[in-house]
């Protein structure tokens, strides 16, 4: 309940909100075979053979643990990291659909088990 200028003083409330969050991965898609211009429209490398690339595409909180999530899939696979923001919680990797599923797979296997985090399911598409 909220509180108007007309409220005795006893009536009045203070809320205090604040936002804590979660250890989770809430978004963890593979893209398999994108076309050419979703590479240009990301800023990321057009110049791969796209009949087996794939884009990875994850989000977590805390944000900074992003750059976790970038070290773990560059030491698993093969992959090219496409973006990483450790303001945003965003990752974007991109290689073969091999590297891709590899690294996306370690990442979510690696928080789950290891750091205890509540992990979305990867989905495929």
């Amino acid at each position: 309940m909220g509180y108007t200028d007309n409220m005795s003083p006893e009536m009045k409330q203070r809320i205090v909100q604040e936002l804590v969050p979660g250890k989770q991965i809430s978004l963890a898609h593979i893209i398999a075979n994108p076309d050419k211009i979703l590479y240009t429209k990301l800023g990321l490398d057009p110049s791969l053979d796209y009949s087996r690339a794939a884009i990875g595409i994850m989000t977590v909180s805390p944000a900074e643990t992003a750059i976790i999530m970038a070290d773990i899939a560059m030491k698993s696979s093969g992959i090219e990291l496409g973006f990483v923001d450790r303001f945003s919680g965003t990752l974007i990797i991109t290689g073969l659909l091999s590297e891709v599923n590899s690294a996306v797979d370690e990442i979510v296997r690696y928080f789950r088990d290891d750091l205890g985090y509540s992990c979305c399911e990867i989905t495929r598409r």
